[in-house]
């Protein structure tokens, strides 16, 4: 690679810029990034030139010898990148919103990687993200796509199945914060502490968790049912898990397993909520916003944690470093699965632990996942796959197959209701439909 590394971020007015500014500051002896584009639309202008000054601000603190470009124009940013990374949320939190309020009415889950807020983020996200990639095909052939925008997992598979790029990889933080709870339960630094992951990206569960070399999974799990605070992400209830669940499960769930099982509970809590996640999340970014604008902020602030953000920049600047550097190390991610996890395609994207070498991630083989969870893991792939196909076709039929695949849904007359209101309110941001 060239001397000085080009990062394009599309989605750069994104609350969670500071985050990965913060990022490539901290790692810059072994990522010596040069520019740092930061791109977006013209609906997200405001923000943009927000982040950017704080940017800007942070890297001037920092007296490092990077330059923070802002610009609407994708092709500017892309030409000659060596990293891509996208962030982006087609609709803004308003689309969030609708499929959290929308779901609801109908009595299903309102979340924004599953069920019916989980296909419609996907329907409106994938035909950007492959237009993305025909831009990258041009412009940056030979650059890495990291993509953090959600469903992760489903945006992976998109373009590993749609495109012709087949440098991309998904991150996501769920499993560092995992790893990084277990570190906590048993009480030693978290650097003594892996997981091996196996699964889906939200889908993911901890097969096994080694202490300085010696497995002690069943010792993580114990400790987990017996815990006064139960690990949750930001954005789901920690609705406590039964021990004897825990137990038989016999590895360790991810936060968002809660939805799958505690499906009842977790629905009446949201339904009972004043707000939805998105405008609890709105309400947060405005905040944040302000902060931001502050001429005297030439920092990430901490209530950037309050999004659901944590360890983000971690994720992401790891593994463009070790992509780089082709360090060799074992990072979680979203890639093609290659047989890793037997029973899943070898062209799909799954979540696992990879080793990540300047050619990419090698995928560690898991084999069949246990029997208590590989049902599950395949009915979820079966939805994330005709998500894909009915984002790029525009077929409403596949479109409400794939919603009443989901467990949230399971009535095709739901399905059916839900999909059509879900396509009114939405219908700006879904050409292929109409």
């Amino acid at each position: 690679m060239k001397k000085g590394i080009k990062i394009c971020t599309i989605g750069g007015g994104s609350s969670y810029t500071p985050e990965l500014i913060e990022g490539f500051i901290k790692r810059y002896d072994e990522l010596p990034v040069k520019e740092i584009w930061l791109v977006d639309c013209e609906e997200g202008k405001e923000k943009l030139k927000i982040v950017g000054e704080l940017a800007k601000r942070m890297v001037k603190k920092s007296e490092l010898p990077i330059e923070i470009k802002t610009t609407l124009n994708r092709k500017e940013a892309l030409k000659d990148a060596d990293f891509v990374t996208t962030q982006i949320r087609v609709g803004l939190l308003e689309a969030r919103i609708k499929d959290e309020l929308i779901s609801f009415k109908h009595g299903v889950m309102g979340q924004e990687t599953n069920g019916p807020g989980g296909l419609f983020k996907g329907l409106r996200t994938i035909p950007v993200i492959l237009d993305i990639c025909k831009d990258i095909e041009k412009l940056c052939p030979e650059a890495w796509l990291i993509n953090f925008t959600n469903p992760a997992g489903m945006v992976t598979e998109a373009v590993l199945r749609y495109s012709n790029i087949k440098k991309v990889i998904g991150v996501c933080n769920v499993p560092i914060g995992m790893e990084r709870h277990a570190a906590k339960l048993l009480e030693v630094d978290s650097s003594r502490v892996r997981m091996v992951f196996g699964g889906l990206n939200h889908m993911v569960y901890g097969l096994n968790v080694y202490l300085d070399g010696k497995e002690v999974t069943d010792v993580v799990i114990d400790k987990m049912g017996k815990a006064k605070n139960q690990h949750s992400m930001k954005n789901i209830d920690p609705v406590k898990w039964d021990p004897n669940i825990l137990n038989a499960l016999g590895i360790i769930p991810c936060s968002y397993h809660r939805y799958f099982y505690m499906y009842k509970e977790l629905l009446e809590k949201d339904l009972n909520k004043d707000d939805t996640r998105g405008e609890t999340v709105k309400k947060i970014e405005k905040e944040l916003f302000e902060l931001y604008k502050n001429p005297d902020l030439k920092e990430k602030p901490k209530v950037l944690e309050e999004r659901g953000g944590a360890y983000y920049s971690d994720v992401a600047c790891n593994l463009i470093s070790s992509i780089y550097n082709d360090k060799r190390d074992i990072q979680t991610v979203n890639t093609q699965n290659k047989g890793a996890i037997s029973g899943i395609p070898y062209e799909s994207a799954v979540e696992v632990s990879s080793v990540i070498t300047k050619e990419g991630p090698i995928p560690i083989t898991i084999g069949e996942l246990p029997i208590q969870v590989n049902g599950l893991i395949q009915q979820i792939k079966s939805f994330e796959r005709l998500a894909c196909e009915a984002a790029i076709t525009g077929d409403k039929n596949k479109a409400v197959l794939a919603m009443v695949t989901h467990p949230f849904v399971q009535s095709q007359d739901n399905a059916k209701s839900i999909f059509e209101d879900m396509l009114e309110a939405h219908k700006e941001y879904l050409p292929q439909f109409f």
